[in-house]
C-alpha cells in the first residue's frame, strides 16, 4: 500500500514538472518499427522515381527503338527528321566535349581554391569567401547564359581564335575552323564557371574533416605545410574529390539553357574545341514541341532524353564502383 501511494506521488509529482512518463517497451517497438518503415519509404522513393521516368521513357520512344536499330541511332551522323533520318552521334559527341570542356577547365582552379580556403586562409576570408560561393550556386543558368553571350563569346571571337590560329595552329583539336565565338570552348567555360563553386564547396567539406591532430603530427616532425597536405591531407581525402568531381560533371552533362545560348548548336561532330556543336539538352529544349507532325519525331526527341538519362545514370554507377574499389584499398 505505501509502495502504490509513493508510486503514484512519484508520478503527480513527475506530471507537475512536465515530465512525462517513459512509455512501455512495447510502444518503443512500436514507435522504431513506424520509423523505420517511413525512412525505408523515403529511401527508396528516388528509386522507384528513376525506374518510373525510365519506363516511359522507353515506352515513349519504343517506336523509333523499334522502327531504327540501335546502331543506326547511335553512330548516325544524319539528323534530318523529314526524311526519317535520326542520327545522334553529333549530340552524344557535342555532349562529352562540352562536358569534359567544363570538367577539364574547372577541376584544377577549384581544387587549389578549396586547398587554399581549408588549409592556408585566415577565418576572415574563408567567412567572405564562402557566402559568395553559395550566391554563385544560387544564380540561375539562364544568367550564366546571357553572360557567356555577351561576355565569353566575344571573348572566344576576339582573343582566344586568333591566338591559337596565328600560335597553336598544328594541333587538330585546337585548330580554329569557323569565325565565330559560338563553340565548344565558350560551353565549356561557362559550364566551368557554374559547377565551380559546387566543387569548391563540397571539396572544402571534405577537407575539413581530417582531424587537426593528423596535421600537427606531421608538422610536428619537420614537415613543411605543404608537405602535410600532399603526404597527409590529400591522400584521406582521394575518393572525396572523385565523388566531388563526378557529382560537378553529372550537372554539366545535363545543363541545357545556359551551353544552347553558347554553344552554336550546329548538328555536327566537333573536331575542335573552336567548333560549334549541339548537345543533347540543347536539341531536347530547341525542339520538342515543334514538327510533331513529323512520324517518330517526337519518339526521337524522348530517345534523346532516354540516352542521355542513360549515360548519366552510367557515368554515376561507374563512378560509385571506382570509389567503392579505392575505399577498399585504404585510401581513407
Amino acid at each position: 500500500m505505501n509502495q502504490r501511494i509513493q508510486l503514484d506521488i512519484s508520478q503527480t509529482d513527475l506530471e507537475a514538472e512536465g515530465r512525462l512518463r517513459r512509455p512501455s517497451v512495447v510502444a518503443r517497438n512500436k514507435h522504431n518499427r513506424f520509423a523505420r518503415r517511413t525512412f525505408f519509404a523515403v529511401t527508396i522513393l528516388p528509386m522507384i522515381l528513376i525506374s518510373v521516368i525510365t519506363i516511359l521513357l522507353v515506352v515513349r520512344s519504343w517506336p523509333i527503338l523499334r522502327t531504327y536499330s540501335l546502331t543506326d541511332l547511335f553512330l548516325g551522323s544524319t539528323w534530318r527528321p523529314d526524311q526519317g533520318l535520326f542520327g545522334f552521334w553529333p549530340y552524344i559527341a557535342g555532349t562529352f566535349w562540352v562536358t569534359a570542356g567544363g570538367v577539364l577547365l574547372a577541376v584544377p582552379p577549384c581544387l587549389l581554391t578549396a586547398l587554399y580556403l581549408s588549409e592556408y586562409s585566415h577565418a576572415f576570408t574563408r567567412s567572405i569567401a564562402k557566402p559568395i560561393l553559395d550566391l554563385l550556386a544560387a544564380i540561375p543558368p539562364v544568367v550564366y547564359g546571357v553572360w557567356g553571350l555577351i561576355a565569353i563569346v566575344p571573348f572566344v571571337e576576339d582573343v582566344l581564335e586568333p591566338f591559337f590560329k596565328q600560335r597553336i595552329y598544328f594541333l587538330p583539336f585546337l585548330a580554329v575552323n569557323q569565325p565565330t565565338g559560338f563553340s565548344i570552348i565558350a560551353g565549356g567555360i561557362v559550364l566551368a564557371v557554374m559547377i565551380a563553386p559546387l566543387i569548391i564547396s563540397v571539396v572544402y567539406e571534405i577537407l575539413m574533416t581530417v582531424p587537426n591532430d593528423l596535421r600537427h603530427a606531421s608538422l610536428a616532425v619537420g614537415a613543411t605545410q605543404w608537405q602535410t597536405i600532399r603526404q597527409v591531407v590529400i591522400p584521406r581525402v582521394i575518393p572525396g574529390m572523385v565523388a566531388a568531381v563526378v557529382l560537378a560533371a553529372s550537372r554539366a552533362l545535363g545543363e541545357t539553357m545556359a551551353v544552347l545560348m553558347v554553344v552554336g548548336n550546329v548538328a555536327q561532330v566537333p573536331k575542335s574545341i573552336f567548333d560549334a556543336g549541339y548537345p543533347l539538352p540543347a536539341l531536347i529544349a530547341n525542339n520538342y514541341g515543334d514538327m510533331m507532325s513529323i512520324p517518330l519525331y517526337d519518339a526521337a526527341l524522348l530517345c534523346a532524353a532516354l540516352i542521355l538519362l542513360v549515360v548519366i545514370l552510367t557515368f554515376n554507377i561507374l563512378s560509385t564502383l571506382v570509389l567503392q574499389r579505392m575505399l577498399g584499398k585504404n585510401w581513407v
